[in-house]
């Protein structure tokens, strides 16, 4: 698709690489409206990129479909949703909480659902449209200590191919990207100690680019996945 004819909403883009993302669509000509659920943050991210700000959490299905109705009413259109919200826990099976488990998988799974729902009720009728959802190499295999986070990310990769199959009828490209470890403070904000700059290492950009890379693609084209690496990183 053209980007400069891209309407898009990217959750959880205050940061990382959902801010990354929308940063190079914004770049490349596209609309874009991301959400937060922190309402400061978001408020300087979105003055930094020139995008519509929506406070939002993804997992209340009351603030995903007043968050759609207003991508759609404020952009004109919407057509590409980047599915990115989510943060980790790690912990070891027996340590593992309710709490905690509960918090991630609202977010990570049900949160993707609800936003990828609503956006698809649109793009149904409009007969097109494309969803990027943002998964992780945690969800093509398992780590210890992972049991909450890894099992958000292979429920996404699940969700993935079902809406693929569902969506394709209508025009909709559903796509997944599987990022390894990305420098950026998700790591600080799952609980684990912050690391250096290390320039061997991914960035967000990085991430934004693979993102951007299938959404350019002619619509006729559907590449359903890909997983980015850094070539050789150093600890």
């Amino acid at each position: 698709m053209d980007l400069k004819k891209a309407k898009a909403l990217v959750t959880g883009g205050s940061s990382g690489i959902g801010y990354a993302t929308a940063q190079l669509l914004r770049d490349r000509g596209a609309e874009v409206a991301i959400c937060g659920r922190r309402a400061d943050a978001l408020e300087q991210a979105s003055s930094e990129l020139g995008a519509l700000g929506i406070v939002a959490d993804v997992s209340s299905e009351d603030d995903v479909k007043r968050m759609v109705a207003r991508v759609i009413s404020e952009l004109g259109d919407y057509n590409v949703l980047i599915n990115n919200a989510g943060w980790g826990h790690w912990a070891p099976l027996v340590d593992t909480t309710v709490a905690d488990f509960r918090r991630v998988w609202e977010t990570n799974v049900l949160g993707a659902m609800l936003v990828a729902r609503e956006s698809a009720r649109y793009f149904v009728t409009k007969n097109a449209g494309n969803i990027v959802n943002i998964a992780s190499t945690s969800g093509l295999r398992g780590s210890p200590g992972g049991t909450t986070y890894v099992s958000t990310k292979f429920a996404v990769a699940g969700m993935t191919e079902c809406w693929r199959l569902e969506l394709r009828k209508s025009n909709i490209r559903v796509m997944q990207v599987n990022p390894s470890e990305v420098q950026t403070n998700f790591f600080v904000t799952s609980g684990r100690p912050a690391r250096p700059a290390n320039a061997t290492k991914l960035e967000g950009s990085d991430i934004a680019q693979a993102i951007c890379g299938m959404l350019e693609l002619d619509e006729r084209v559907l590449l359903t996945e890909a997983t980015v690496w850094a070539t050789n990183p150093k600890d």
